[in-house]
């Protein structure tokens, strides 16, 4: 799935200008094309069907009333994201590489083969799952949700009779809970979407400041700027095992708690580590506007700046590092603090903040564009990077996402937990 992503957004941002510019009768759309667009929605549509319920429906294997397996079930979220972590390096280094030597038609052939052959090992494996049925004749939960949420918005005019014949219906009573429980995470969703703005600077920002950078190793041999995003999957690889074999079994012994950290404990630290890496990408992009002054680089946008490729690492090996924390926190927070048969729900709000996060971004960024651009003024994110300034942007992150941090405190230390094992 990720290798088609890699692909087909290659592939669009290689699109020659002209065509987009031109008038669209005297370029119609192909059936190529119309082809093309299709499969793109296509992917999306199974991403979002995949990833919510393909999570949820793992982590159910695991017996949340066996401790051993409960404990278990913690440790696999952090396995879960490492493997997404291999299926990305790969995406970004083998497929890129087959794509530019090989061809385009053989690349998404290949990585059909390899959805095709993923799917039957899943088929293969059906005798062997856990399947969580509803009772015969039940309603589904996202009705006996949205009941419950209407009766909760009506609640403050029940009669002292009508209440009290509410809390002697005991499913009731349950379904009221459990809609309290669902609307008690919302704020805790909403203090986590700055974390999806950063998030999506991955791919965005911090590859276009490394297409200015010399990206030479050692002598002749260069290193694709776009190759500089292995760097973020990279660090998950490396932290995943350190954090669940290392720091997991330390934080218990220190604080007593089975995963080491509490799930909300684990996100704010994440917050944490970003809120960092957004003050180094600024320090980091501040240091390169200085070197293209100091070389008269300013106006020369084909020249690399006399700045090595090495000095953004770190941002991207912190991000991989947040990741691991918020990332994994959120999937495993939203997935257990939701009520049983809504679990794949609780997955989607963890996507949905990566999602939501990629539209703020790019609101943000027309708006500051718009705004910088009045009086003739340099953009912060005009063509020529030497005269942005996107050094502004990751401080104006920073503080979004410090003033997030303060947000999310606030509300995690109110939330109470379903499920008292996570105090």
């Amino acid at each position: 799935g990720y290798g088609m992503i890699t692909l087909a957004s290659t592939l669009l941002t290689q699109r020659p200008s002209s065509t987009l510019d031109n008038d669209s009768s005297s370029n119609p759309i192909t059936p190529q094309v119309a082809f093309f667009y299709v499969s793109l929605y296509l992917i999306a549509l199974a991403q979002g069907a995949d990833k919510p319920c393909g999570l949820a429906f793992a982590a159910d294997q695991f017996d949340a009333d066996h401790p051993r397996e409960c404990a278990a079930r913690s440790s696999f979220f952090n396995w879960w994201h490492f493997s997404i972590a291999i299926g990305i390096a790969v995406a970004i280094i083998v497929v890129s590489y087959i794509q530019e030597n090989l061809g385009w038609g053989i690349c998404f052939g290949m990585l059909c083969t390899v959805m095709i052959c993923a799917f039957v090992v899943f088929l293969l494996g059906i005798p062997t799952y856990r399947l969580h049925t509803s009772i015969v004749g039940s309603d589904s939960p996202f009705i006996c949700l949205g009941c419950s949420l209407i009766t909760l918005a009506r609640n403050s005019g029940f009669s002292f009779h009508a209440k009290r014949r509410m809390h002697e219906d005991e499913d009731a009573t349950t379904n009221l809970e459990e809609a309290r429980g669902v609307l008690r995470l919302l704020p805790i969703w909403v203090a986590c979407l700055a974390y999806g703005v950063v998030f999506v600077q991955i791919t965005t920002l911090f590859n276009k400041q490394g297409h200015t950078l010399d990206c030479h190793i050692f002598g002749s041999l260069e290193l694709p700027p776009a190759m500089l995003q292995t760097f973020w999957p990279a660090s998950v690889l490396l932290f995943v095992p350190f954090y669940d074999r290392v720091l997991v079994p330390a934080l218990r012994c220190l604080t007593g708690t089975p995963s080491g950290l509490t799930q909300l404990q684990r996100v704010g630290t994440g917050m944490a580590v970003s809120l960092a890496a957004m003050c180094v990408a600024a320090l980091v992009e501040t240091k390169r506007l200085e070197m293209a002054r100091e070389h008269n680089l300013v106006e020369d946008t084909e020249a690399a700046v006399p700045m090595s490729w090495s000095w953004l690492v770190p941002q991207y090996m912190m991000v991989g590092v947040a990741d691991v924390f918020v990332i994994v926190g959120m999937q495993e927070f939203f997935y257990d603090q939701m009520p049983s048969e809504l679990r794949s729900l609780g997955i989607a709000l963890y996507c949905s903040v990566i999602g939501i996060g990629g539209f703020i971004s790019g609101t943000l960024i027309s708006l500051i564009d718009r705004i910088t651009r009045k009086g003739g003024g340099d953009s912060w994110f005009s063509d020529n990077l030497n005269r942005a300034h996107l050094d502004y942007f990751y401080w104006l992150l920073a503080g979004l996402s410090a003033a997030e941090l303060a947000l999310y405190i606030c509300f995690a230390r109110a939330y109470t937990y379903k499920d008292k094992r996570d105090f």
